[in-house]
C-alpha cells in the first residue's frame, strides 16, 4: 500500500514538477538563489532612493509593477514546473505565477462595483477615458454575396480566429473533439446573439469563413503540424559539442521547440464512463472559457482591438498550454489521482470569469431569453455526449482493422519491409515504414528458399507497461 502511494507520488511530480532530462550547460539550471536576491535587493534599494515619489499615481504604479516583479521571483524559487520543460523551466514557473496573480486581482475584482472597476481600468489604460464600445456589425446586406464583400470580411480578427484554431488544434490533437468546438461555438454565438451584438453574422460568414476557411484550415494546419512532429525521432546534441558557430545559434533557437512530442488518444475503445464524462467536461468549459471573453468586453467596454484584450489572450493561451496537458494526463492515466496545479488555476480562473460576467451584467442578463439558454445548455451536453460516443465506435473500429492488420503481417512475415507499431495507444493506426535493416530477423532468413526476392513484413510489439501516462 506505501509503495502505490509513493508510486502515485511520484508520478504526480513527473507531471506536475517535470525535471529536465541531459542538462548541457548547468549554469542555466542552478538555483543561483543568492545572486537573484542580491540584484532583487541592490535594484529595489536603487529605485526607492531615486524615484520621485511626489506623483501618487506614479507611485502606485511603481508598487504594483514591483509587487509583481518580486511575484514572479518568488515564482521561479518556489513554483511547479508543471508539464514543460522547454524552453527553461523557469519560463513555466512565471507563467503560473502570473496565473496565479490573475486569479488574486479577478477575486479581488469580484467584490467591487461596476462603476469602480471601470474606473480602476481607465486609470491604468487613460485612453479608455470617455470611450464607448462600437461594435463592427456583420449581418448587414446578407443577400450581397461577391469576390470582394468576402474579401473585404478578411481582416486582422479573421487571422487571429484562424491563429487561434492552429493553436488549438496544437494542444487537443483531435479532430473529433476540435470540430465539435467549432461547430459548437457557432451555436452559441446564435444564442446568445440578442446579447452580444458582433454575434449576429450572416449564413455564409459563419459557415463558409467562419466554420471551413478559418477554424477549418486552422485545425488542418494545425494536425498537419503535429502529424510531421510525431513522425520525428528526438535526438538532442549536447550544445558542447557542437563546433560551429551556425550550428550553435540553430541549436539554441531548437530549445524553444518541443523536447519531444507525444501522440495522445483522448479515447480508445477500452474507455471507461469517467473519460467520457471528462471529455465532455473538457468541450463544455472550453466554449465558457471562449464565452468569458466576449462578455467582459462587453460588460465593461473595452474596444476589441485594445491591448487589455490581447494581453488576457496571451496569458490565457499560455495557461492553456499546460492545463491542457495535465488535463490530459489525468484523465487517460489510471496512475495520476490528482489533477494538475495549473490545470487547477485554469478552471478557477474561467468560473471566476464567470462569476464576475454573471455580477456585472446583471443588466444585460436580464434581458436574456431564459428558453435560449437552457436550450443552450442542453445541445453542449447532448452534442458533446454524442460527439465522444462516436470517437469511441470510430476508436472501436479502428482496433478492430489493427487486428486484421496483424493477421495479415502474421501471414507475409517473410518479405523485406516491416509492418512497425508505432504508437503506444492501443487504438492507432498501423503504419508501415521501410525497415530493412532490423534485427531479428530469423524469419526472413528461414524463408528465404521459398521467396527469395519477396518482401516480408514485421510488427514490432507494444510494451505492456505504460510510459509516463501514454
Amino acid at each position: 500500500m506505501e509503495e502505490d502511494k509513493e508510486g502515485e507520488e511520484e508520478h504526480f511530480r513527473f507531471i506536475n514538477e517535470k525535471g529536465v532530462d541531459d542538462i548541457s550547460l548547468e549554469i542555466f539550471y542552478k538555483p543561483h538563489t543568492i545572486t537573484l536576491l542580491t540584484v532583487s535587493i541592490c535594484g529595489l534599494l536603487y529605485l526607492a532612493f531615486t524615484q520621485d515619489d511626489q506623483i501618487q499615481e506614479a507611485n502606485i504604479w511603481r508598487g504594483f509593477c514591483c509587487v509583481i516583479f518580486f511575484f514572479l521571483v518568488i515564482s521561479v524559487l518556489a513554483f511547479p514546473n508543471g508539464p514543460f520543460t522547454r524552453p527553461h523551466p523557469a519560463i513555466w514557473r512565471m507563467v503560473f505565477g502570473l496565473s496565479v496573480c490573475y486569479f488574486m486581482l479577478l477575486l479581488f475584482v469580484l467584490f467591487q462595483n461596476r462603476r469602480d472597476v471601470r474606473r480602476m481600468l481607465e486609470w491604468i489604460y487613460p485612453n479608455l477615458q470617455n470611450q464607448t464600445l462600437t461594435e463592427k456589425d456583420y449581418a448587414v446586406n446578407c443577400s450581397d454575396i461577391t469576390l470582394s464583400r468576402l474579401w473585404s470580411c478578411i481582416d486582422v480578427f479573421a487571422f487571429a480566429h484562424f491563429t487561434g484554431w492552429a493553436m488549438k488544434a496544437l494542444l487537443i490533437r483531435h479532430y473529433g473533439i476540435l470540430w465539435t468546438i467549432s461547430i459548437m461555438w457557432e451555436i452559441t454565438e446564435i444564442v446568445f446573439m440578442h446579447l452580444l451584438p458582433n454575434f449576429a453574422e450572416c449564413w455564409w460568414d459563419s459557415l463558409i469563413l467562419d466554420v471551413l476557411v478559418c477554424n477549418g484550415l486552422g485545425i488542418w494546419i494545425g494536425m498537419a503540424i503535429c502529424k510531421k512532429l510525431e513522425m520525428r525521432n528526438y535526438h538532442w546534441e549536447s550544445i558542447k559539442d557542437i563546433h560551429s558557430t551556425t550550428g550553435k545559434i540553430r541549436r539554441a533557437v531548437l530549445q524553444f521547440t518541443p523536447a519531444t512530442w507525444t501522440h495522445v488518444r483522448w479515447l480508445d475503445p477500452n474507455s471507461g464512463y469517467m473519460r467520457f464524462v471528462a471529455v465532455t467536461m473538457l468541450i463544455f468549459i472550453w466554449q465558457l472559457a471562449e464565452l468569458n471573453t466576449f462578455f467582459l468586453k462587453h460588460i465593461f467596454e473595452i474596444p476589441p482591438p485594445h491591448q487589455l484584450n490581447w494581453i488576457r489572450l496571451a496569458l490565457i493561451s499560455s495557461v492553456s498550454a499546460p492545463t491542457i496537458r495535465q488535463f490530459y494526463v489525468y484523465v487517460t492515466d489510471t496512475r495520476c489521482k490528482r489533477v494538475g496545479t495549473q490545470c487547477w488555476m485554469f478552471c478557477a480562473i474561467t468560473f471566476t470569469e464567470a462569476i464576475i460576467c454573471l455580477k456585472f451584467g446583471r443588466e444585460l442578463f436580464q434581458q436574456t431569453e431564459m428558453t435560449y439558454v437552457f436550450s443552450w445548455l442542453i445541445i453542449q451536453m447532448v452534442s458533446s455526449c454524442l460527439c465522444v460516443y462516436l470517437c469511441v465506435v470510430y476508436a472501436r473500429r479502428c482496433w478492430k482493422g489493427i487486428h486484421t492488420i496483424v493477421r495479415t503481417c502474421k501471414i507475409f512475415e517473410d518479405t523485406t519491409d516491416k509492418c512497425e507499431y508505432e504508437s503506444s495507444e492501443p487504438s492507432t493506426p498501423v503504419k508501415q515504414v521501410k525497415n530493412g535493416s532490423q534485427p531479428n530477423l530469423s524469419s526472413a532468413r528461414n524463408h528465404s528458399s521459398q521467396s527469395k526476392g519477396s518482401q516480408s513484413y514485421y510488427l514490432r510489439k507494444r510494451k505492456d507497461q505504460v510510459v509516463n501516462g501514454h
